[in-house]
């Protein structure tokens, strides 16, 4: 069944909008300049971002919105090339599972509309964007999580597939022997792609998909499912998503912070400055993981930050895909 007209953007926007009134401390006028954002959005060539180096990816979906497809059905076929991607051992099939060699995943999607779709701890489906998305569109409901989230999966035709690869299994019965767990700053144990997109209406959509930790221990989920930390979405403002150490990205709320900062006015790359400043101010741990952003506006202004150096975002625009080396905060201080 369709969701419900009533059910878009209530408990859940209305949560994140009152946390971040309480997070940001500011007043609750819009500026005249975020105002000015979103009326520049109709002169806006389609444009898709992602974290990291995800080129085939990126220029699946940007190469849809040249098309003329909608934002979200292009940020879904971009990312669910790397949920195929064998290489790839943070998304999708192939992914490092967790301790107990158990691949899970997680994913979540925002609509121009406002609506969002997430799922959490998700085994034996591979392309858990689109079941983010079915779950948006198909249910009443914002998230599904573990075997509910699976069994709903195969009743939309999801097939179910063994997500442990070989090469993966290996790597899992070699760290078993030392059984270290720790993040290591841009090593791919925790390297989600998450991506924005703004097609030819001017409508914004994002989704992001991960399996998460390396190594996690079991039922842990990170911040990429959950909606205003992982991702964000308002249409009339831009976007943001996140990516690194996801227990990190929770404490902030990072992507619906960078929004609410763009909406008083912050260019994408101011807003996605403030966030790291937020994390890296609460004291020294900030120097042992990795947190990074990306960010779009209306006007289809984009922008990205990070702690440490290394971490880098992709931009298709004018059939022209480009790796972009993010400023990262240890460069600022």
């Amino acid at each position: 069944m369709k969701r419900r007209k009533f059910l878009r953007g209530t408990a859940l926007s209305g949560a994140a909008i009152a946390s971040g009134v309480s997070l940001l401390g500011c007043k609750e006028e819009v500026s005249d300049k975020a105002v000015a954002v979103t009326h520049e959005a109709q002169a806006v060539t389609p444009i898709a971002i992602c974290t990291w180096n995800f080129k085939d990816a990126n220029a699946r979906a940007g190469q849809l919105l040249a098309e003329g497809k909608p934002a979200l059905d292009a940020i879904i076929e971009g990312v669910a090339v790397e949920e195929s991607n064998l290489e790839n051992t943070t998304v999708g099939k192939g992914a490092t599972p967790d301790r107990e060699g158990t691949v899970t995943l997680d994913a979540c999607v925002m609509s121009p509309q406002g609506d969002c779709g997430a799922v959490l701890a998700v085994e034996n489906i591979v392309h858990v964007a689109a079941l983010a998305r079915k779950v948006m569109e198909d249910t009443p409901h914002v998230i599904l999580a573990g075997k509910g989230a699976e069994e709903f999966g195969y009743a939309m035709g999801f097939p179910k597939e063994n997500l442990l690869t070989d090469v993966a299994k290996e790597k899992w019965e070699v760290w078993k022997t030392s059984s270290e767990y720790k993040p290591i700053i841009n090593i791919e144990n925790h390297d989600t792609i998450g991506m924005l997109a703004i097609d030819s209406a001017g409508d914004i959509a994002g989704v992001c998909t991960t399996s998460g930790l390396g190594y996690k221990m079991k039922g842990r989920v990170g911040d990429s499912p959950i909606i205003g930390s992982g991702l964000f979405i308002d249409n009339e403002i831009g976007g943001a998503v996140a990516t690194g150490l996801g227990e990190e990205v929770l404490k902030t709320v990072g992507s619906f912070l960078i929004v609410e900062l763009m909406r008083q006015g912050k260019s994408p790359q101011e807003a996605c400055e403030e966030a790291i400043g937020r994390i890296v101010k609460k004291g020294e741990r900030y120097r042992d993981f990795q947190i990074a952003y990306i960010a779009m506006n209306k006007a289809g202004q984009t922008g990205s930050f990070c702690i440490h150096e290394g971490f880098t975002m992709m931009k298709y625009q004018d059939g022209k895909n480009e790796n972009i080396v993010s400023n990262h905060y240890a460069k600022t201080t």
